[in-house]
């Protein structure tokens, strides 16, 4: 019977007692200088490989002790229950609430992601809207997608009348809410509650409560802004000098 040159027990007591290991490593503790047996022996025992560092590490799978987000950390080296790093991005980006901003998954992961968003959209599995000149990544379900922008305010909650069918009744019914309550405020009372409200849905939001509350979005700016810096006229509805200017009545010589 022809003898067992490189057993796998090698390779497993290697990574139990290591955690990580790299390819070189792994070739070492087998005793041979071929990579393709390294990986022949390594498929039964359900190894892993590293998204971070360039794939370089490996590890068994029955080691990992991934969190509730499916990730694993060890000396700083990350693996992912999904594998790779592509399938991990994919897996966050889709699964979001309301999209990732490439800096934003970058944080997540603990790596720079901007190549594999890149290859994502350019394979169908996610998708990109430019936001104020950043891309923000979204699920490649158009559904998934109008949700996750919604969530982060780049959609309007009240918007059309074809929207507001398909809209929830509590949310017509606080739409009129909104509408009652801002239409008994006083000028410089209904400019402050849009900034509030704006400053609420963060970035756009001076847009959707223009559209909401039938104001010039630099009204809804300018409320947003004197929240911000707290200069705020306590005794006057409108500041110094507003509204029409005072003209002498001519009387007829």
């Amino acid at each position: 019977m022809r003898p067992v040159l490189f057993p796998s027990s090698a390779l497993r007591q290697m990574l139990l007692h290591s955690k990580i290991a790299t390819l070189p490593e792994l070739k070492n503790a087998l005793g041979t200088s071929v990579a393709l047996t390294v990986f022949r022996k390594l498929k039964p025992m359900d190894y892993l490989t590293s998204y971070s560092h360039a794939g370089r590490y490996y590890t068994l799978r029955e080691i990992a002790q991934f969190d509730l987000e499916g990730l694993w950390s060890h000396k700083s080296v990350w693996f992912s229950e999904r594998g790779s790093l592509l399938a991990t991005a994919a897996d966050f980006v889709q699964r979001s609430a309301n999209g990732y901003f490439a800096g934003e998954l970058a944080e997540c992961l603990h790596v720079q992601v901007h190549d594999a968003l890149l290859q994502l959209v350019q394979q169908g599995q996610i998708a990109r809207q430019r936001l104020s000149g950043t891309y923000l990544y979204t699920a490649a379900d158009a559904a998934a997608r109008q949700r996750q922008l919604r969530a982060r305010g780049e959609l309007p909650v009240f918007s059309g009348t074809a929207d507001a069918r398909a809209q929830h009744i509590a949310t017509n019914e606080l739409h009129a809410a909104i509408l009652l309550f801002y239409s008994m405020l006083d000028e410089k009372q209904r400019r402050l509650y849009a900034g509030l409200e704006a400053l609420k849905l963060g970035h756009g939001g001076d847009r959707q409560l223009a559209q909401l509350l039938g104001l010039d979005a630099h009204t809804v700016a300018r409320g947003r802004h004197e929240l911000l810096t707290q200069q705020l006229c306590t005794d006057r509805v409108r500041r110094s000098g507003g509204g029409r200017h005072a003209c002498e009545k001519k009387t007829q010589k």
